[in-house]
């Protein structure tokens, strides 16, 4: 898996968003119920929805935040270059004020981290895009 990351509106289509979320100082990642593994926020753009709309629905179906700002940051890629599959998102910082309980979702638990754990799901992204907001690699 590669992940490439571009200038903000460079890519143009998009199928995925990423949230990179802040909360209280600290990095806050999501549990998904099938795996033991930590995950940003994010997911598919929706028929009709924008990549903003997308983030804030995923951001809370995810996570539970109720009070946020959010701020797009990027446009990255993600995917296979020898099998030449692949797919393009942007990425989005929340800075999160209130958290509400996890909502009935695909999620088990949201945790808080002073930097990212070895243990992520999408080890060869993550690192990259909090490597471009500034946090989360010290």
């Amino acid at each position: 898996m590669v992940c490439r990351i571009y200038e903000l509106n460079e890519l143009r289509q998009y199928k995925f968003v990423v949230v990179l979320s802040l909360y209280r100082g600290k990095i806050l990642l999501s549990r998904h119920r099938e795996r033991s593994t930590w995950e940003t926020q994010g997911g598919h753009i929706e028929q009709g929805e924008t990549p903003l709309e997308a983030a804030k629905r995923e951001l809370y179906e995810e996570s539970g935040a109720v009070e946020f700002t959010i701020e797009p940051l990027c446009d990255y890629w993600a995917g296979d270059e020898e099998k030449g599959n692949g797919s393009g998102g942007v990425v989005f910082v929340a800075d999160i004020g209130s958290l509400s309980e996890l909502p009935n979702s695909e999620m088990a638990e949201v945790r808080l981290f002073d930097r990212l754990p070895e243990n992520l799901t999408y080890p060869a992204i993550t690192p990259k895009l909090f490597a471009r907001m500034g946090c989360g690699t010290e």
